[in-house]
Formats: structure tokens, C-alpha cells, sequence
């Protein structure tokens, strides 16, 4: 009885591995190097509104101000979950509020800006934040049918994702990305911060993809 037996197979060359290693290198250079406007996604449509991220830092929130002037948005909606610092001495308990404060301090007439705070939550915060915007924008009197969603960087593109899902398509989501101040975009692999910014975004992407996708299976 043969318990083993000889057998032919296939196997790389020495220049076979080079080109395979060469490949490799290539693609993942030209991946690194196209990841950052992949993920930092911008999109603009003619919007009704203009809705901010609260999270986002204050030079952010000066050029929302001046895209919210220079477009033809009726208003700007904020949204954010509670604060996770400073909660009990803050005057303002979240970040929509809070966002909202900044922008009438700023110069923005109080009419102008509407905040729609969510509640707390542990997991899927961006999620959080557009059901509350979903239930607001059904309810509201405002003919608001458009808006333009305003993120930071490599968190747009999952954002975009997560807004469209919800709002449309009664909701036509545009999205505007601005650049980060931490870290050069252009080469945000040099830097911990942006490494660490980008690739995490990317992880957080791929992951509302697979959610997404699961989520549909269960309906069915």
C-alpha cells in the first residue's frame, strides 16, 4: 500500500518572484498613494442645507461658514452626539449645540442654524446622528430636500455612505471634504498622525461596507 507519492508541480522562477514582488510593491504604492482622496471623497450638489459634523475642529467650522455663504443653503443643520468631556461643566451638553453656539458666535444670525442633537451611544455614532437627522427632516415645516453633509478628511467618504443610506433617496446627499490641519494629506503616511487617521478610516470603512451588506442579508 503507497502512502506517498511523487508528484510535479508548478513554482515561480527566481524572476517570476522578482515580478510578483515588483507587482506587489507597485500596487500597493499606487493604493497608499490614491487613499487618502478616495476615503477624503467630495461630491457637492445644489443643497437646501448644509449639515456639519459637530465633532469637528474650529478651523473647520470657519470654512463651513464661508461654504455656507457663498452656496444658496437655507440652513445650517449641526449634528453630535453628547459630549465625552467636559460634559458636566459644559454650557452646551453636545456636539451639536455646541457646533451650533460656534457658529452663531462666529457671526451666523441664530435663525440661520438649527442644532439636532443625538443621544448617547457607544457604537455607530454617525449612524446615530442621521436617524435623528431623518426623523427631524420628516417632521420639520422646512421644504429641505437636498443638503450637502461637511466631514473632515478620510472620515468622509464612510459618512457619505452612512447619510445616503438613510436619507436617500427622499434626501439628495451631497458631501464636502476639507482637508486636515494635523497632517499633510499629500503625504499623510509620514506623520503618526496621519497614518494613524487614514488607516483607521479605512478600517472603519470596509466595515460599514461588510455591516451595510449584512444588514441587507438579514432582510431578506
Amino acid at each position: 500500500m503507497h502512502l506517498i507519492q511523487r508528484q510535479e508541480i508548478w513554482t515561480l522562477t527566481l524572476k517570476g518572484w522578482g515580478l510578483t514582488l515588483l507587482f506587489i510593491l507597485t500596487t500597493t504604492l499606487v493604493f497608499g498613494l490614491n487613499l487618502y482622496s478616495f476615503l477624503a471623497v467630495n461630491n457637492p450638489i445644489q443643497a437646501d442645507a448644509l449639515v456639519i459634523e459637530g465633532w469637528m475642529p474650529d478651523y473647520a467650522l470657519k470654512l463651513a461658514l464661508v461654504e455656507f455663504k457663498k452656496g444658496s443653503y437655507q440652513k445650517i443643520i449641526t449634528t453630535g452626539v453628547p459630549l465625552q468631556k467636559g460634559y458636566y461643566l459644559a454650557e452646551y451638553k453636545d456636539f451639536a449645540n455646541l457646533t451650533a453656539a460656534t457658529f452663531i458666535k462666529l457671526g451666523l444670525d441664530e435663525t440661520q442654524v438649527i442644532a439636532v442633537p443625538a443621544s448617547p451611544t457607544l457604537r455607530h455614532r454617525t449612524e446615530a446622528t442621521v436617524i435623528v437627522l431623518q426623523e427631524w427632516l420628516q417632521t420639520t415645516e422646512l421644504n429641505i430636500k437636498s443638503i450637502n453633509l461637511y466631514s473632515l478628511g478620510p472620515h468622509a467618504r464612510r459618512s457619505w455612505i452612512t447619510f445616503r443610506k438613510y436619507l436617500h433617496p427622499e434626501i439628495q446627499v451631497g458631501i464636502i471634504s476639507i482637508k486636515s490641519e494635523d497632517y499633510n494629506a499629500n503625504q499623510w503616511w509620514r506623520s503618526s498622525e496621519g497614518f494613524r487617521s487614514v488607516i483607521s478610516e479605512l478600517i472603519a470603512y470596509i466595515y460599514t461596507i461588510l455591516f451595510n451588506i449584512l444588514s441587507e442579508f438579514k432582510k431578506l
